[in-house]
């Protein structure tokens, strides 16, 4: 059973940074694209930003420019997501999500395999 699950969310300052991270189980995660998404309480669901097979990195959100990273471990199956200099508007549920290959422009159609998500709160 392909299985991706997130970790590493929680309360951050703002300003302050977390890692979330997304270990597969089930397939092996080099034959994936690993997007994360984001989804802030009555809000719609947001493309941050897709690591591809191959390490190409396609980035959906403007907001995070500049503050967020994308990466992949293969040799321990898990991709990161580093997010720095967070702000209040950070806030949501984090998701990953694994595709063939990361698309040119945000869609969460091609993804599969969606996580539980870790829940970021960035409040003072």
């Amino acid at each position: 059973q392909l299985q991706l699950v997130e970790s590493g969310g929680g309360l951050v300052q703002p300003g302050g940074s977390l890692r979330l991270s997304c270990a597969a189980s089930g397939f092996t995660l080099d034959e994936f694209a690993i997007g994360w998404f984001r989804q802030a309480p009555g809000k719609e669901r947001e493309g941050v930003l897709c690591i591809s097979k191959g390490g190409g990195i396609t980035s959906y959100a403007e907001s995070v420019k500049g503050r967020f990273t994308i990466s992949r471990d293969n040799a321990k199956n898990t991709a990161y997501l580093q997010m720095n200099s967070l702000k209040p508007e950070d806030t949501a549920v984090y998701y990953c999500a694994a595709a063939n290959d990361c698309p040119y422009y945000y869609s969460y159609l091609p993804f599969g395999s969606w996580g539980q998500g870790t829940h970021v709160t960035v409040s003072s």
